[in-house]
């Protein structure tokens, strides 16, 4: 059991490290697209205010992870060392993604990943017998994945309205253009640090809530989410910006459109008050594809020709292959675990 808890431990500390190391570029890739930060500069930032987010705001959607996918409690009365192993296998499988996503530059969801994790575990359980295919959440599940496709949309509806009225009141009437886009400088320096903030209250669940599920289960923690438990994913996903977040910023910030202090703000606005929206209403949704969907609708703003079609193909592509992925990979974790652990 005492084994079984250090690596539950390390598996949280080793997601919430791929948390931050791809989705740096969620918080702050268009800051550095637009030359308003240094990669130096944002992860100074992000460290502050990813890690504020995932102790002060985090808890809500770790509580939707830890228990809105597969039923905890009905496999935990059967055999509580089912839901550590399960939930084990399911932060290693969605690791493993996240560290082949970011290793090719592509800004993957986190949160597609450990959601697909979770239900390959639940559909294991289902096939031993341990539930029922009643038994896994179907409901809260739809209402996430819904989730993932309303948010990059909603993202680039607001952010191509943000830039358009940005554009009418004072591109358009400047008589010099430089000096308004220099004036966004430091609106979009306000603008990352609150897309930080967000993602850190979202996507530490991503980390986090698995481990929860699984301490809780077998007595280690009690009810609710453990501070200790926060301030380690905050503590992971930091170092994870500062040692790998780069990989991803550049897709981001260079690669999807041409940005500019008013586009990047724009598109960094929308997306934040998107994420905390759903943070606030406890649903775990994808800073990535809320970001991509921003970009994408500031770029729309200047024709589709602006936009790079083949790199969208790509991110897309990485987008539906995930939570198969996943769910697979953690399936045949789980199989694995079970021979060490059960």
């Amino acid at each position: 059991m005492d084994l079984l808890v250090i690596a539950l431990i390390l598996a949280g500390l080793y997601m919430a490290w791929n948390i931050g190391a791809n989705d740096l570029a969620n918080a702050m890739g268009t800051s550095v697209g637009t030359g308003a930060l240094s990669i130096k500069q944002v992860i100074v930032i992000a460290t502050v205010f990813e890690f504020l987010g995932a102790v002060i705001f985090g808890k809500r959607v770790t509580e939707t992870i830890a228990n809105g996918i597969v039923p905890i409690e009905i496999i935990g009365e059967i055999h509580p060392d089912i839901v550590a192993v399960g939930m084990l296998a399911a932060i290693l499988a969605a690791g493993f993604w996240v560290t082949l996503t970011t290793f090719y530059n592509l800004p993957v969801s986190t949160s597609h990943s450990i959601v697909g994790s979770v239900l390959g575990f639940g559909l294991v359980a289902v096939y031993n017998g341990t539930i029922s295919f009643t038994d896994i959440h179907w409901g809260e599940l739809t209402k996430i994945v819904a989730s993932w496709f309303i948010s990059p949309a909603l993202g680039a509806v607001f952010a191509y309205l943000t830039f358009s009225m940005i554009r009418k009141i004072y591109l358009h009437r400047a008589i010099d253009l430089p000096l308004v886009e220099r004036k966004f400088i430091s609106l979009q320096l306000l603008t990352a640090c609150y897309i930080a903030f967000a993602h850190g209250s979202n996507d530490v669940a991503n980390a986090v809530g698995p481990l929860c599920a699984a301490l809780r289960v077998i007595g280690v923690t009690g009810t609710g989410v453990p501070i200790w438990v926060l301030v380690m994913g905050g503590l992971g996903m930091v170092i994870g910006m500062a040692t790998w977040g780069y990989k991803v910023v550049e897709t981001i910030g260079s690669k999807i459109t041409e940005l500019t202090p008013t586009r990047g703000f724009s598109a960094q606005f929308a997306t934040a008050s998107v994420v905390l929206l759903h943070s606030y209403s406890s649903l775990p949704i994808s800073t990535t594809h809320t970001l991509v969907g921003s970009v994408i609708g500031v770029g729309l703003a200047g024709g589709i020709a602006a936009v790079n079609l083949s790199v969208i193909w790509r991110i897309i592509s990485s987008w539906i292959a995930t939570v198969p992925i996943a769910a697979l990979t953690s399936a045949l974790i789980f199989v694995g675990l079970e021979v060490m652990f059960l």
